[in-house]
């Protein structure tokens, strides 16, 4: 096997995803969930070749694979030595049907010979309970049922020679066979002929959607990209949107930082919101609002970071046994200790990602006064918090302070507040939030200035850089002209900057020094850039940016500085929000690429 490393695609359709590699191996699959076992885990499994499905050319010499222009379908060709050759078509099926979107838990493959007579094997190995093979099966008619005593099922519907697939047995194809991977449940219909509907139909949804998009002119090929892969973790059955699609790819080798991701923080979604919203995408935020006001109608609890994206399942954190880790690097975990952490930030994000339900007419049912009571719980919460101690935007696990971005949120989500009510002409509320935000502000400005590091810092009393501070100007909390930020901004240049990569912070935490670079650090700085007039330095360093994409346009977390391998989850919907936020604001339109120097 090549290891590809992160070269992957994402295909999916808001309620199950799966990541297949450039020669069209499925490394990845969590069934029937984002969040659920994984059924292919070949890209965690280390060494053993377990956990996924692929189509092996014999001879082959050589391998085109991308994405059919403006979709989440991923289309791929093996060539062979003597140009024999066969083309995978992978897709989740969505589109809409009998009023309502169709998006059930399955993955179709189409494989046809497009030159010669390509000779190849069919090979499917599943797994179960995270990494244990999943050997039992039985055969019907046009199916393959894979099952364990555990109460796994998966079934492969396919017309492909079931006995040449049970046996790993080599075939020459000459006409296209098709193979659906989902429920242990018969297949409705004729298999070639649905098929090929549901790939049309799922091209045409898709086409549809980004001929939707309000994007700029420059990069939109990149931006298009990254707004269907943020669509793509969001859950939309229940409005959770996930971080990213995998667990425990490490922040860099050995480091022992391998988490779980795939579930909903407050925070990553609502960069997410706010990223889709840039581009006219406003169905995921409505969505993501009904997520968040479920959490916050409970007066009784405080908002937690992260949730499953069915709110009400837990997220103790365990390690899998049977699964190696990526390229051999464990733990593999699976859940979040992060949920019993406090986090402060999350009820400005909660409160923040509802803000253009009051502002913006585009949308459907505005925000009213019930709904501006509701955030009013989460704003009284807010206050009670901000300058008290949490874990901060990183999820330190040994030690708590008072986090500038967390104390910003919160005044941020206190703010907007006084702005919703003079919006609803209630004028005693903007009063009464306005007179809580005024001191939160002035207290939040002064205890986190540094002047021996004449810099804002990443908690009160504290000498540590933060690139999350980056974002103080956008929330409000000061203008970027303001000396105080200038001059934040310098000292980030100074210590935080590797090669063109931001690191989030260079002092040690828990696991030790931090040796890569977390991708959406870069966007913050040229946001800063470009505010403060540094336009060209701007529009480089995005450009660097894009570069680091992997082949199919995604980013993951994390990039080494020296090498540019991309490490940390993948695909990351921080580092996709990042890339879409950037580019809007730095595009040039129309009439400056082509008419004005």
């Amino acid at each position: 096997m090549t290891d590809h490393g992160l070269d992957l695609a994402v295909i999916g359709n808001c309620r199950t995803a799966a990541l297949v590699d450039p020669t069209a191996r499925l490394v990845w699959w969590c069934f029937p969930r984002f969040d659920s076992n994984p059924v292919f885990s070949r890209l965690l499994a280390g060494n053993e070749e377990k956990g996924f499905s692929d189509v092996v050319l014999d001879g082959m010499a050589d391998f085109q694979s991308d994405y059919v222009r403006n979709t989440a379908i991923v289309s791929t060709v093996l060539t062979d030595t003597h140009g024999n050759a066969v083309r995978i078509t992978d897709f989740a099926p969505r589109f809409r049907q009998y009023g309502r979107m169709f998006r059930p838990p399955q993955l179709f493959r189409i494989i046809e010979p497009i030159a010669g007579l390509p000779r190849i094997t069919i090979r499917i190995r599943p797994t179960h309970a995270y990494g244990k093979p999943l050997v039992r099966h039985s055969m019907g008619s046009n199916h393959i049922r894979y099952f364990e005593e555990d109460g796994t099922a998966i079934r492969v519907t396919t017309d492909a020679p079931l006995a040449l697939i049970e046996n790993e047995t080599p075939f020459v194809l000459t006409r296209p066979m098709y193979l659906v991977f989902g429920n242990d449940e018969a297949f409705p219909g004729d298999l070639a002929s649905t098929a090929q509907r549901f790939a049309d139909e799922t091209k045409t949804y898709w086409l549809s959607w980004v001929r939707r998009l309000y994007i700029s002119y420059e990069w939109q090929e990149a931006i298009i990209r990254a707004a269907i892969t943020l669509k793509l973790s969001n859950f939309e059955e229940t409005g959770g949107i996930i971080a990213a699609h995998t667990t425990s790819i490490p922040e860099a080798p050995g480091s022992g930082r391998t988490w779980d991701y795939r579930y909903c923080w407050l925070r990553d979604a609502y960069f997410v919101v706010k990223a889709l919203n840039r581009v006219g995408a406003t169905r995921t935020m409505e969505d993501f609002i009904g997520f968040t006001l479920s959490l916050a109608s409970n007066a009784e609890e405080d908002l937690k970071p992260v949730y499953s994206v069915v709110p009400n399942l837990p997220l103790d954190e365990w390690t899998a046994a049977d699964l190696q880790g990526y390229r051999g690097d464990g733990p593999v975990r699976v859940g979040n200790a992060a949920v019993d952490q406090k986090q402060h930030d999350t009820y400005g994000s909660a409160i923040l990602a509802a803000l253009p339900l009051f502002f913006d007419r585009r949308l459907p049912r505005p925000g009213d006064e019930s709904l501006f009571t509701l955030l009013e719980s989460l704003g009284n919460k807010a206050a009670r918090v901000a300058m008290t101690c949490d874990a901060g935007i990183w999820e330190y696990r040994g030690r708590q302070r008072v986090h500038t971005h967390s104390a910003a949120m919160c005044w941020a989500g206190v703010n907007r507040l006084a702005a919703i009510a003079e919006r609803l002409g209630l004028p005693e509320r903007a009063a009464h939030w306005n007179a809580i935000a005024d001191p939160l502000h002035a207290e939040l400005l002064d205890r986190a200035w540094n002047p021996k590091r004449e810099a804002f810092t990443a908690a009160f009393g504290s000498d540590d850089l933060d690139a999350s501070v980056l974002l103080l100007p956008e929330l409000g909390v000061c203008e970027v002209d303001d000396p105080r930020f200038i001059k934040t901004v310098a000292a980030m240049e100074r210590e935080l900057l590797r090669e063109k990569h931001v690191m989030r912070y260079a002092a040690e935490d828990d696991f030790g020094l931090p040796v890569t670079a977390f991708l959406i650090c870069r966007f913050w700085l040229i946001d800063a850039w470009w505010s403060l007039g540094r336009r060209e330095e701007a529009r480089e360093a995005f450009v660097d940016a894009l570069a680091h994409r992997n082949r199919f346009g995604l980013l993951s977390e994390d990039i080494d500085p020296k090498t540019g391998a991309l490490f940390g989850n993948f695909p990351q919907t921080y580092s996709m929000a990042g890339l879409i936020l950037t580019g809007m604001k730095l595009s040039r339109n129309w009439e400056d690429r082509y008419w004005r120097s």
